[in-house]
Formats: C-alpha cells, sequence, structure tokens
C-alpha cells in the first residue's frame, strides 16, 4: 500500500511514490503532482510549507 500525501500547492491527495516531482525545503521532502506546481513551491517555498504543516509530506 502507498503512502498518501498532499500536494502543498493545490492540495491534491497522491501516493508517494507516484509524484511527479518532489522538493526538499528545511529538511522535509514535499510531493507534487505536476512539474508546475513544484515550479510554483520552489519560488516561494515558505509560502507552501507554512500553510501545509500536517503529518503528510514527511
Amino acid at each position: 500500500m502507498a503512502d498518501k500525501v498532499k500536494d502543498p500547492v493545490c492540495g491534491m491527495e497522491l501516493d508517494k511514490d507516484e509524484a511527479a516531482a518532489t522538493s526538499e525545503y528545511m529538511g522535509t521532502t514535499y510531493y507534487f503532482c505536476s512539474a508546475s506546481c513544484k515550479a510554483s513551491f520552489d519560488r516561494e517555498p515558505a509560502k507552501y510549507a507554512k500553510s501545509s504543516k500536517r503529518g503528510c509530506c514527511q
């Protein structure tokens, strides 16, 4: 069974091992449904990391 995570940009729930992209920020791995969500996160990681404080994406 795959681990479920939430894309911090769009909020989509996805399987960790099926994520289109990932980014590391302050020791946490974030998972994305698309390259465009990753690009948005990479431009302003603090904005999205702050709003996604939760038990997923780690």
